[in-house]
């Protein structure tokens, strides 16, 4: 079995690579079957490229064993299956050695497609938008027994990831002393923000609904990454894909999306309302990707995502100007961060 030259040689990787030849031997594949080692996300899961003599499949390789009955990946993957929603299909699971096997959708992410000049961008997002409506009408319906409806965006985890960009960006990757005082009211600031949010109704959402999670295939958008799903506001994964950190926007194009969005998923509810909850779940979900760009950096020593940061800040600055009510949390932030003053 031939490996990339590029395959690290950590001993991490060499285990893990030991676990995917064995995957490969029990299989019958060739011992010319070519691994390739793939460029990974921010989770512990590694990927690879199999190619079988020109049929190539994406094998992820999990940390630890699983069973499959209850690996997330798995179970989500079957419920977008079943409401018509494009994601890869799995080939194979070995869950002793923690590995999955799943469809090939080529490199082609939704941020790499809109670098290309005859990218048409309003069919791609108006495609991705309604992929969208379609899991919250579908999921509206239920599913019993599907964990995923079981965990949510609640006070708790919002609050936890406002003080994870507290803790790894402001203070870990920024290195920033924040004293008594504004250590208070940005804690004080969050819990308000977080509360209301928590507060609002609540859909199935992919939860890292962005142009790295959407793989073009066959003339369709894909969804990739959807282990996370769980219960969240309608805008959360709306913001997640119109306030992305990977690409740049317009505002009037990022307006005339929303403005869709809620004609399609909420027409009931009036569009001022509706681009004020879009404008305040996007400030927690983008310090939310802050707060993973300086753990990537500074705990993982992974400074890949460093380019994403001014785009990100320049993002919560916007809305954080926008919203009188998030003043003092703009006011204490902009202290410490020059970008948002």
């Amino acid at each position: 079995m031939a490996t990339s030259s590029s395959t690290p040689t950590d001993d991490t990787l060499d285990a893990g690579l030991g676990r995917v030849q064995e995957h490969l031997r029990e299989r019958g594949a060739s011992p010319d079957a070519i691994v390739v080692p793939l460029a990974g996300d921010a989770s512990t899961r590694r990927y690879f490229r199999i190619d079988r003599g020109g049929t190539t499949a994406v094998l992820s390789l999990y940390p630890e064993p699983f069973d499959p009955g209850e690996l997330p990946f798995l179970g989500v993957g079957a419920l977008l299956a079943q409401w018509g929603i494009p994601a890869p299909a799995v080939l194979d699971c070995d869950g002793p050695r923690g590995i999955v096997v799943q469809e090939d959708l080529g490199d082609s992410t939704l941020q790499e497609v809109l670098t290309h000049r005859d990218a048409d961008a309003v069919v791609l997002y108006q495609e991705a938008l309604a992929d969208l409506a379609l899991l919250q009408r579908e999921s509206a319906r239920g599913a019993p027994g599907a964990p995923c409806f079981d965990i949510a965006f609640d006070l708790e985890k919002l609050s936890w990831e406002l003080h994870y960009f507290l803790k790894h960006f402001l203070e870990g990757l920024r290195g920033r002393d924040l004293g008594v005082e504004d250590r208070v009211k940005l804690s004080e600031a969050f819990h308000r923000l977080a509360d209301e949010i928590a507060s609002w109704p609540r859909v199935l959402c992919h939860r890292d609904y962005h142009s790295r999670n959407l793989m073009r295939h066959r003339e369709r958008l894909h969804w990739i990454d959807f282990q996370d799903a769980r219960m969240g506001p309608v805008t959360y994964d709306l913001a997640s894909l119109l306030r992305d950190s990977y690409v740049e926007l317009p505002e009037d194009f990022v307006a005339d999306r929303v403005e869709e969005f809620r004609e399609r998923a909420a027409p009931g509810e009036n569009r001022e309302d509706f681009l004020r909850r879009f404008e305040l779940m996007s400030v927690q979900r983008n310090l939310k990707a802050l707060g993973t760009f300086g753990f990537m950096a500074t705990v993982r020593g992974n400074e890949v995502y460093l380019p994403y940061i001014p785009r990100t800040l320049r993002h919560v600055r916007r809305n954080l100007a926008r919203h009188e009510e998030l003043r003092s949390l703009r006011a204490v932030l902009a202290r410490h961060l020059p970008e948002l003053a």
